[in-house]
């Protein structure tokens, strides 16, 4: 077994890929024969099959992995070092049948987490001086990033990240189906990186196209700069096999006839067509591991016995939900006797008995009751705050808060507004620090991809710096008490007008602000009042702001609140 700590060096395939050259090569694809996928990326391959079936909720899945990791036998069911191990939920064998249950709460952590980044569209945008035609350069970008198909996209791709620790975004293009560059994302367990100093140098995807029996047959896309390499190997479930030719295939018989000789597609551009966005670094896992230190890191690293106890709890609680029906014990001399070997039976709807062998004392129970109900407790309360601990325990690791994951009963106990504000603190400084990750693969790819929009569909758009990339800033105040910050900084004349409009509405342009304040001003200028920002614009009473302010000063205008506002004030 490798050693994952072992710090030597390890090739990305069975021999180092030499420096790209000039033209195209197909040097940098792996060699015939060769296991799939190549060490160590068979290593992350493994864990993040785990995280998979966390992610997907696949019950048959969980049970295979933890059986055949914990090999249930005899020690299962003793004490010692492997009775230890075998103490996963879902690696117990269930002797019982016993109902179990999944909470999807792995699926839930990475929706949260994409849904801080991306719920509300990011905007992007030409800096000043990035471009040789600012406006057209903008309307092309607004295609290429900025479509709801886009925004769309990234959402998903962000849950994938939160998943499998980091997710790899790709361009792509097809005059047949779009007149501009498109971006794709590509799961990060479908990938094959290789890196310099810690950034993406070249990346090789991968998929398995169709599979026949023990017949498997992969492709393999490695993008590099300046090309795109296609590959079809014909090999079994372990071992990538022999190369075939792309038009053996219905999925890759578009690129047979695109690619060169060597089974490349110049793409015109000298940087690289592909981005990896991290969820979080450091990698705990694969810190010091040549090839899986620079992955990120996935927010369920480490949660998995926690995942795994939550389903232990809950299915408890359904186990006493089950065993909190109703029953009924009924002495022998209730049943009807429904003949030579056809047993007894009792009617419930019978409503008069006769009784026999000494009257109702001769009843098999004490009480002299012939018909004892019993029924035993459901411990609700007692396992409610057990999976609400295990859910905020879960939720504190994940770097979420529980206002944005759910609701307050997560919470045990009565919180304090001092922890309600620590608490979504927490998601805002998660959310802050996954955008820094995206911002940074993001901008130099949308330069890519603008570049070679640039090339394919001859716009004539020069980019001479990254785009400008802004995520929307989510209001964590409460609209009233937002309203009275703002009425006090008003008051005390320690703001302006512009910027309190700013302050309530962070997402808008500069020319919806401009148009609030000049709407806001007239409506002062209309009512006769005077404006705090411009106290000299009081045609009637020049004099009216002068000297020592009056009570009348103290009545400010009060900011307007839109249907949205008023609703979550109430």
């Amino acid at each position: 077994m490798t050693n994952p700590f072992d710090p030597t060096p390890i090739a990305m395939y069975s021999s180092p890929p030499p420096a790209v050259p000039d033209g195209p090569s197909t040097k940098g694809m792996p060699d015939y024969g060769q296991l799939w996928p190549p060490h160590p990326f068979d290593i992350a391959q493994r864990q993040m099959s785990v995280f998979d079936a966390w992610y997907s909720s696949n019950v048959p899945a969980l049970e295979m992995i933890y059986v055949q990791q914990n090999r249930v036998r005899q020690g299962a069911f003793t004490g010692g070092l492997i009775g230890r191990i075998q103490r996963f939920f879902w690696g117990r064998p269930n002797l019982q049948d016993n109902p179990r249950l999944h909470v999807p709460v792995a699926a839930d952590v990475a929706r949260t987490s994409a849904d801080l980044l991306f719920a509300e569209p990011m905007t992007v945008a030409v800096p000043d001086g990035g471009a040789n035609n600012p406006e057209l350069a903008d309307e092309r970008l607004q295609m290429v990033c900025g479509g709801d198909d886009t925004v769309a996209l990234l959402l998903e791709a962000a849950e994938l990240c939160s998943a499998f620790g980091g997710v790899y975004l790709r361009l792509w293009w097809d005059s047949a189906i779009s007149d501009h560059v498109m971006i794709d994302k590509v799961s990060a367990d479908a990938a094959v990186p290789q890196w310099k100093y810690g950034k993406l140098y070249a990346v090789t995807f991968w998929t398995v196209v169709s599979v026949n029996k023990d017949r498997y047959v992969r492709h393999l896309e490695r993008h590099e700069p300046g090309m795109i390499i296609h590959a079809l190997y014909a090999g079994d479930e372990q071992e990538l096999g022999e190369p075939i030719s792309l038009a053996d295939s219905p999925e890759t018989a578009w690129a047979a006839d695109l690619v060169d000789a060597n089974g490349a597609i110049p793409t015109g551009v000298n940087t690289l067509t592909a981005a990896y966005v991290p969820n979080v670094r450091p990698n705990r896992l694969w810190r010091r591991m040549v090839g899986l230190a620079p992955l990120g890191r996935s927010d369920y690293d480490g949660l998995e016995p926690l995942f795994d106890q939550l389903d232990l709890a809950y299915s408890s609680w359904m186990q006493d939900v089950e065993q909190g029906k109703a029953r009924i014990f009924i002495d022998r001399s209730l049943l009807t006797n429904n003949g030579p070997g056809k047993g007894a039976s009792f009617d419930s709807e019978q409503s008069v008995f006769v009784a026999v062998n000494g009257g109702l004392k001769s009843s098999a129970n004490d009480s002299g009751m012939p018909i004892q109900a019993n029924q035993f407790n459901i411990r609700w309360l007692e396992h409610s705050q057990t999976c609400a601990e295990l859910l905020n325990t879960i939720l504190r690791a994940a770097g979420l808060s529980t206002g944005s994951f759910a609701d307050s009963s997560l919470t045990v106990g009565v919180p304090t507004a001092t922890e309600i504000n620590s608490r979504d603190n927490l998601s805002e400084r998660t959310r802050t620090k996954k955008i820094n990750y995206w911002k940074a693969a993001l901008g130099p790819l949308i330069q890519t991809a603008m570049e070679l929009d640039a090339k394919v569909f001859q716009t004539g758009v020069t980019l001479t710096e990254a785009p400008h990339i802004q995520f929307p800033t989510r209001t964590m105040q409460n609209p009233v008490e937002m309203a009275q910050t703002l009425a006090a900084l008003r008051a005390a004349r320690v703001i302006s007008l512009k910027q309190s409009i700013i302050e309530r509405k962070p997402n808008w342009s500069e020319a919806e602000i401009d148009a609030e304040v000049a709407a806001i001003e007239k409506e002062i200028g209309a009512a006769g009042q005077v404006s705090i920002d411009n106290p000299d614009e009081n045609p009637d009473d020049p004099d009216a702001n002068q000297g020592a302010p009056g009570p009348e000063d103290d009545e400010l205008p009060t900011l307007k609140m839109d249907a949205g506002d008023k609703a979550a004030a109430a």
